[in-house]
């Protein structure tokens, strides 16, 4: 990436995203806003990728809004709205939304504060490690709001409604330990960053395409009745079967070695 709001680095089908605002504590500007949108939809052709690690430079992964910022420009609102064609999300969920939209999955590596609009890319994320410190909070009421950046779809993925409306109503900081107990968090690790590396590096090793597979398989299946759901799962199997990464996921386990797998098209 050319803007150094965010680096994109891959290696070992691995993606790592870093949010690189580190004196900012990772604030959301417009600039990050364009260049996050940007690095996911960059991603979404790399058929080489298998797995995506997104992280945040410095002692933060976001602690939100940079209202300085957004205060200075005039049309920045304006800007934040506006949908490209064929999304239904507009550019400050798209910060969000676009990791669900990957067809790889992706671990968010959280340490430090991840408010607000921070914590809703968070949980676009399929996984999410944190620090046992690490501070979340749906803190838009703070400031008089509501979240706005794809929350609305994804926390009660996660959380009970009463959960979801009592961090909503009270900004309340949790830390990481009550973050995973609530569901807002997967793990909590001291490393969040080379765990979420040795996970993604797990993922990378199997069947591109089953992963791929069962990431939308897990995404769709809440909006499908059961009968629908089952026939999901059929229609999702049978290009698997028989495939030559299901050969060679057979012929490595058998031979005992690391299978070599073949990119998506």
């Amino acid at each position: 990436m050319t803007d150094s709001r965010v680096l994109v680095s891959i290696e070992d089908h691995i993606a790592h995203v870093r949010l690189n605002r580190p004196e900012k504590r990772n604030g959301l500007d417009l600039a990050m806003f364009e260049g996050i949108v940007a690095a996911g939809e960059r991603l979404k052709g790399e058929s080489s990728v298998r797995a995506v690690v997104l992280s945040g430079e410095g002692h933060a992964f976001c602690a939100g809004l940079d209202f300085q910022a957004f205060f200075a420009m005039g049309d920045v609102a304006q800007r934040l709205l506006d949908r490209p064609a064929g999304s239904p999300a507009n550019l400050a969920q798209r910060v969000a939304w676009i990791w669900r939209e990957l067809p790889m999955p992706v671990i968010a590596a959280i340490q430090g504060p991840c408010f607000g609009g921070g914590l809703q890319i968070a949980l676009g994320a399929d996984i999410r490690l944190v620090r046992p410190d690490a501070q979340l909070s749906i803190m838009e009421i703070k400031w008089g709001l509501v979240p706005d950046m794809s929350l609305s779809k994804t926390v009660l993925d996660l959380v009970p409604l009463d959960v979801a409306k009592e961090l909503m109503f009270t900004g309340r900081v949790v830390d990481g330990v009550e973050a995973v107990v609530l569901g807002l968090a997967t793990r909590a690790v001291e490393d969040p960053l080379a765990e979420a590396l040795a996970l993604a590096a797990i993922i990378a090793s199997k069947n591109p395409h089953a992963i791929r597979a069962g990431k939308l398989l897990l995404d769709e299946v809440g909006e499908l009745s059961t009968a629908e759901a089952f026939q999901f799962e059929t229609e999702l199997q049978l290009p698997l079967l028989g495939s030559a990464n299901n050969m060679e996921a057979v012929q490595a386990n058998m031979q005992k070695r690391a299978p070599v797998f073949r990119d998506p098209d």
